[in-house]
């Protein structure tokens, strides 16, 4: 139930209705805050063990940095090394890095010369692979190995046909063979 309290005094007040709760309404949220407690009460420990967690953790950390300094303190500093000038200072001498003798590089390039031969350069260039070749090379090259199969398989049957062909027509040349030789001898005995 909301009751109206009146018109507000100023602008900037806000009208706020007031709630009469019944004993109903009372009655149930008892009954609901009941029920709620268990679940509210077991978020509660899980987020009191996580915050010990993190706190524990926080300790850990906080530890392992106090380490880590005063192992920072105890070790000696490192010594700089000289590379691209020589100190002025004397004890800053014997840090510098020994200057560095050059490689002989007339023998690494005799070497590699000796390994690459001229001539199988020569022997590698081929007219054909120097020439520019067709928009559809890779194609062909693609479909010379199911070609070849084909054509196996086309030498074949003309083979097959061919011997088809010659028994049909040793059957014609023998019944030919045959029905000539009467007439020969019809013609022989005329004659």
């Amino acid at each position: 139930m909301v009751v109206y309290t009146g018109p507000a005094q100023n602008m900037s007040e806000e009208i706020i209705p007031n709630f009469s709760v019944t004993d109903d309404l009372l009655s149930s949220k008892d009954k609901s805050d009941e029920v709620d407690d268990e679940p509210v009460g077991h978020l509660e420990e899980e987020s009191k063990r996580r915050k010990d967690r993190l706190k524990a953790l926080r300790q850990k950390l906080l530890g392992e940095q106090e380490e880590v300094g005063t192992k920072k303190i105890d070790a000696p500093l490192p010594k700089p090394v000289f590379r691209s000038y020589n100190p002025q200072d004397g004890d800053l001498q014997n840090a510098a890095m020994p200057k560095a003798a050059p490689i002989d590089i007339e023998s690494h390039v005799a070497d590699s010369l000796e390994q690459s031969s001229v001539t199988k350069l020569v022997e590698d260039v081929d007219l054909t692979n120097l020439a520019p070749r067709k928009p559809d090379w890779d194609l062909k090259r693609d479909v010379a190995p199911k070609l070849a199969r084909l054509e196996r398989r086309t030498q074949k049957a003309i083979a097959e046909l061919i011997l088809e062909r010659l028994k049909n027509s040793q059957d014609l040349a023998v019944s030919v063979e045959l029905s000539s030789d009467p007439r020969m001898r019809t013609v022989d005995d005329d004659e």
